[in-house]
Protein backbone atom coordinates (compact mmCIF):
# COMPACT_ATOMS: atom_id res chain seq x y z
CA UNK A 1 0.00 0.00 0.00
CA UNK A 2 1.10 3.54 -0.38
CA UNK A 3 -0.23 5.89 2.54
CA UNK A 4 2.65 8.42 2.95
CA UNK A 5 5.55 9.75 -0.18
CA UNK A 6 7.65 12.51 -0.81
CA UNK A 7 8.63 14.96 -3.32
CA UNK A 8 11.77 16.46 -2.28
CA UNK A 9 12.85 18.32 -5.52
CA UNK A 10 13.57 21.86 -4.42
CA UNK A 11 13.47 23.69 -7.86
CA UNK A 12 9.99 23.94 -9.61
CA UNK A 13 11.05 24.78 -12.85
CA UNK A 14 13.58 21.77 -13.21
CA UNK A 15 10.31 19.53 -11.92
CA UNK A 16 8.14 21.07 -14.41
CA UNK A 17 10.57 20.16 -17.11
CA UNK A 18 11.18 16.64 -16.29
CA UNK A 19 7.31 16.21 -16.20
CA UNK A 20 6.81 18.04 -19.72
CA UNK A 21 4.30 20.27 -18.40
CA UNK A 22 4.46 24.26 -18.56
CA UNK A 23 6.61 25.69 -15.44
CA UNK A 24 3.97 28.03 -14.44
CA UNK A 25 1.92 25.39 -13.25
CA UNK A 26 4.40 24.64 -10.17
CA UNK A 27 4.23 28.48 -9.60
CA UNK A 28 3.16 28.26 -5.59
CA UNK A 29 5.76 24.56 -5.55
CA UNK A 30 7.81 23.73 -2.19
CA UNK A 31 9.02 20.38 -1.12
CA UNK A 32 7.25 17.66 0.20
CA UNK A 33 8.74 15.66 2.73
CA UNK A 34 5.84 13.60 4.08
CA UNK A 35 2.42 13.70 2.16
CA UNK A 36 0.28 12.19 3.19
CA UNK A 37 -3.96 11.59 2.87
CA UNK A 38 -6.13 14.04 2.31
CA UNK A 39 -3.71 16.70 1.73
CA UNK A 40 -3.18 18.86 -1.59
CA UNK A 41 -0.78 17.63 -4.26
CA UNK A 42 -1.12 17.67 -7.55
CA UNK A 43 -1.47 14.65 -10.59
CA UNK A 44 -0.28 14.80 -14.56
CA UNK A 45 -2.67 14.19 -17.50
CA UNK A 46 -2.57 14.14 -21.02
CA UNK A 47 -4.57 15.72 -22.89
CA UNK A 48 -4.24 15.32 -27.01
CA UNK A 49 -0.82 14.94 -26.72
CA UNK A 50 0.52 17.52 -23.84
CA UNK A 51 0.48 16.68 -20.16
CA UNK A 52 -1.22 18.97 -17.54
CA UNK A 53 -0.50 19.51 -14.07
CA UNK A 54 -3.55 19.69 -12.46
CA UNK A 55 -3.73 20.39 -8.41
CA UNK A 56 -5.44 17.63 -6.59
CA UNK A 57 -6.46 16.33 -3.26
CA UNK A 58 -5.74 12.87 -1.92
CA UNK A 59 -8.59 10.37 -1.38
CA UNK A 60 -10.38 9.73 -4.48
CA UNK A 61 -13.81 11.08 -4.35
CA UNK A 62 -16.83 10.50 -6.90
CA UNK A 63 -18.22 13.18 -9.13
CA UNK A 64 -21.32 11.66 -7.55
CA UNK A 65 -20.50 11.81 -3.93
CA UNK A 66 -22.90 13.74 -1.49
CA UNK A 67 -19.83 13.97 1.00
CA UNK A 68 -15.72 13.17 1.28
CA UNK A 69 -16.60 11.01 4.14
CA UNK A 70 -14.84 8.05 2.40
CA UNK A 71 -11.86 10.04 0.64
CA UNK A 72 -9.41 8.41 3.25
CA UNK A 73 -10.44 4.40 2.45
CA UNK A 74 -9.63 5.30 -1.15
CA UNK A 75 -5.55 6.83 -1.10
CA UNK A 76 -5.01 3.64 -3.02
CA UNK A 77 -6.82 1.02 -5.26
CA UNK A 78 -6.01 -2.19 -6.29
CA UNK A 79 -4.71 -2.89 -9.54
CA UNK A 80 -6.10 -6.58 -9.39
CA UNK A 81 -9.55 -5.09 -9.31
CA UNK A 82 -9.32 -1.28 -10.58
CA UNK A 83 -11.86 -1.83 -13.37
CA UNK A 84 -14.42 -3.79 -11.38
CA UNK A 85 -14.92 -1.52 -8.34
CA UNK A 86 -18.08 1.00 -8.80
CA UNK A 87 -15.48 3.73 -6.90
CA UNK A 88 -12.58 3.53 -9.51
CA UNK A 89 -14.50 1.84 -12.64
CA UNK A 90 -14.88 4.89 -14.63
CA UNK A 91 -11.67 6.87 -13.24
CA UNK A 92 -10.10 3.71 -15.09
CA UNK A 93 -11.78 3.62 -18.26
CA UNK A 94 -11.54 7.77 -18.96
CA UNK A 95 -9.60 9.82 -15.93
CA UNK A 96 -5.92 8.05 -15.37
CA UNK A 97 -3.29 9.99 -13.87
CA UNK A 98 0.79 9.98 -12.72
CA UNK A 99 1.60 11.26 -9.58
CA UNK A 100 4.85 12.35 -9.22
CA UNK A 101 6.89 11.21 -6.56
CA UNK A 102 10.78 10.63 -5.68
CA UNK A 103 10.10 8.07 -2.78
CA UNK A 104 7.61 6.59 -0.29
CA UNK A 105 7.42 5.48 3.30
CA UNK A 106 6.73 2.18 4.59
CA UNK A 107 6.98 0.53 8.43
CA UNK A 108 8.55 -2.55 9.57
CA UNK A 109 7.64 -4.37 12.55
CA UNK A 110 5.14 -5.78 14.31
CA UNK A 111 2.18 -4.07 15.80
CA UNK A 112 1.31 -4.51 19.66
CA UNK A 113 -1.87 -5.66 19.95
CA UNK A 114 -4.16 -5.40 23.19
CA UNK A 115 -2.74 -7.65 26.22
CA UNK A 116 0.48 -7.60 24.42
CA UNK A 117 0.14 -9.57 21.33
CA UNK A 118 2.16 -8.45 18.50
CA UNK A 119 0.27 -8.96 15.64
CA UNK A 120 1.93 -8.75 12.05
CA UNK A 121 2.25 -5.74 9.86
CA UNK A 122 -0.12 -3.90 9.00
CA UNK A 123 -0.79 -1.20 6.32
CA UNK A 124 0.17 2.07 7.25
CA UNK A 125 -2.53 4.96 6.67
CA UNK A 126 -2.79 8.48 7.55
CA UNK A 127 -0.04 8.01 11.03
CA UNK A 128 1.10 5.55 13.49
CA UNK A 129 -0.71 5.13 17.48
CA UNK A 130 1.17 7.90 19.36
CA UNK A 131 2.31 4.72 21.70
CA UNK A 132 4.60 3.18 18.53
CA UNK A 133 6.39 6.15 18.06
CA UNK A 134 10.13 5.95 18.56
CA UNK A 135 12.31 8.76 20.13
CA UNK A 136 13.77 11.27 17.86
CA UNK A 137 17.59 9.94 16.81
CA UNK A 138 16.92 6.73 18.06
CA UNK A 139 18.15 3.68 15.29
CA UNK A 140 16.82 1.16 17.84
CA UNK A 141 12.93 0.47 18.15
CA UNK A 142 11.80 -1.86 20.89
CA UNK A 143 9.27 -4.88 20.39
CA UNK A 144 6.03 -3.38 19.54
CA UNK A 145 7.67 -0.12 17.78
CA UNK A 146 7.49 0.03 13.90
CA UNK A 147 10.63 1.42 11.84
CA UNK A 148 9.82 3.83 8.99
CA UNK A 149 11.44 3.39 6.09
CA UNK A 150 12.06 5.60 3.31
CA UNK A 151 11.50 3.69 -0.33
CA UNK A 152 13.00 5.67 -3.27
CA UNK A 153 15.04 5.43 -6.67
CA UNK A 154 18.06 4.14 -6.17
CA UNK A 155 19.80 6.38 -8.72
CA UNK A 156 17.94 9.11 -7.72
CA UNK A 157 15.32 11.38 -9.55
CA UNK A 158 11.18 10.86 -10.20
CA UNK A 159 9.14 8.32 -10.01
CA UNK A 160 5.31 7.91 -11.20
CA UNK A 161 2.98 6.36 -9.25
CA UNK A 162 -0.29 5.28 -11.33
CA UNK A 163 -3.22 6.71 -10.52
CA UNK A 164 -6.73 7.72 -11.17
CA UNK A 165 -8.68 10.87 -10.73
CA UNK A 166 -11.92 12.47 -10.48
CA UNK A 167 -13.84 16.14 -9.79
CA UNK A 168 -16.39 16.56 -7.55
CA UNK A 169 -18.34 19.39 -6.00
CA UNK A 170 -17.94 20.13 -2.35
CA UNK A 171 -19.17 23.44 -3.33
CA UNK A 172 -21.54 24.61 -6.08
CA UNK A 173 -19.72 25.56 -9.17
CA UNK A 174 -16.70 25.13 -7.32
CA UNK A 175 -15.28 21.09 -8.26
CA UNK A 176 -12.46 19.79 -6.68
CA UNK A 177 -9.90 16.98 -8.49
CA UNK A 178 -9.14 13.92 -5.58
CA UNK A 179 -7.06 10.80 -6.65
CA UNK A 180 -6.15 7.65 -5.98
CA UNK A 181 -2.46 5.87 -6.26
CA UNK A 182 -3.09 2.18 -7.62
CA UNK A 183 -0.59 -0.62 -5.96
CA UNK A 184 -0.20 -3.91 -7.34
CA UNK A 185 2.02 -7.01 -5.37
CA UNK A 186 5.20 -6.38 -4.42
CA UNK A 187 8.31 -6.94 -5.67
CA UNK A 188 11.40 -9.23 -4.27
CA UNK A 189 12.82 -5.51 -2.06
CA UNK A 190 9.51 -4.86 -0.77
CA UNK A 191 7.87 -7.73 -0.11
CA UNK A 192 9.82 -8.82 3.74
CA UNK A 193 8.47 -5.24 3.92
CA UNK A 194 4.90 -4.99 2.97
CA UNK A 195 2.51 -7.15 0.87
CA UNK A 196 1.35 -4.13 -1.43
CA UNK A 197 3.32 -1.16 -3.11
CA UNK A 198 2.37 1.46 -5.48
CA UNK A 199 2.59 1.26 -9.24
CA UNK A 200 5.70 3.18 -10.33
CA UNK A 201 5.80 3.82 -14.25
CA UNK A 202 8.41 4.44 -16.72
CA UNK A 203 7.96 7.68 -18.68
CA UNK A 204 6.87 5.98 -21.96
CA UNK A 205 4.26 3.57 -19.78
CA UNK A 206 3.04 7.19 -18.49
CA UNK A 207 1.52 8.09 -21.50
CA UNK A 208 0.34 5.12 -22.71
CA UNK A 209 -1.57 5.12 -18.94
CA UNK A 210 -2.71 8.59 -19.69
CA UNK A 211 -3.70 8.24 -22.77
CA UNK A 212 -8.06 9.31 -22.43
CA UNK A 213 -7.85 8.01 -26.34
CA UNK A 214 -6.92 4.39 -25.29
CA UNK A 215 -9.68 2.32 -27.51
CA UNK A 216 -9.17 -1.18 -24.81
CA UNK A 217 -8.91 0.73 -21.06
CA UNK A 218 -8.22 -3.25 -19.46
CA UNK A 219 -5.36 -3.61 -22.03
CA UNK A 220 -3.43 -1.51 -20.19
CA UNK A 221 -3.62 -3.48 -16.63
CA UNK A 222 -0.49 -5.12 -18.57
CA UNK A 223 1.27 -1.95 -16.76
CA UNK A 224 -0.13 -2.45 -13.59
CA UNK A 225 3.10 -4.57 -12.38
CA UNK A 226 6.00 -4.77 -9.95
CA UNK A 227 8.89 -2.61 -10.55
CA UNK A 228 12.35 -4.45 -11.34
CA UNK A 229 13.90 -5.08 -8.20
CA UNK A 230 16.94 -3.05 -8.65
CA UNK A 231 14.55 0.81 -9.10
CA UNK A 232 14.23 1.21 -5.68
CA UNK A 233 16.54 1.71 -2.73
CA UNK A 234 15.38 1.11 1.24
CA UNK A 235 17.03 3.95 3.87
CA UNK A 236 15.63 4.29 7.50
CA UNK A 237 13.83 7.22 8.26
CA UNK A 238 13.13 9.20 11.49
CA UNK A 239 10.20 8.36 13.85
CA UNK A 240 9.09 11.97 13.50
CA UNK A 241 7.91 11.28 9.78
CA UNK A 242 5.20 9.48 11.75
CA UNK A 243 3.07 12.31 12.68
CA UNK A 244 1.46 13.88 9.52
CA UNK A 245 2.18 17.37 10.97
CA UNK A 246 5.82 16.94 10.48
CA UNK A 247 7.10 17.71 7.17
CA UNK A 248 10.91 19.02 6.91
CA UNK A 249 14.07 17.33 5.47
CA UNK A 250 15.28 15.93 8.69
CA UNK A 251 12.48 13.06 8.26
CA UNK A 252 14.54 11.40 5.81
CA UNK A 253 17.49 10.57 7.96
CA UNK A 254 17.80 8.88 11.54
Amino acid sequence: MCGRFTLTRRDGRSLAAELGVTEDSFADYRPRFNIAPLQKHFVVTLEREDRKAIPARWGLVNSWAKDASRASHCINAKAETVEKLPTFRVAFKKRRCVVPADGFFEWRGPRRMPGGRASHPAPSLLSLPEGERGSEGSRKFPIGKREPLWIHPRAGGLILFAGLYEDWYPERDKPETTFTIITTTPNKLIEPIHNRMPVILSDRDADDWMNSNESDPPSLKRLLIPPPDDLLAVTPASPLVNSVKNDAPELLTV
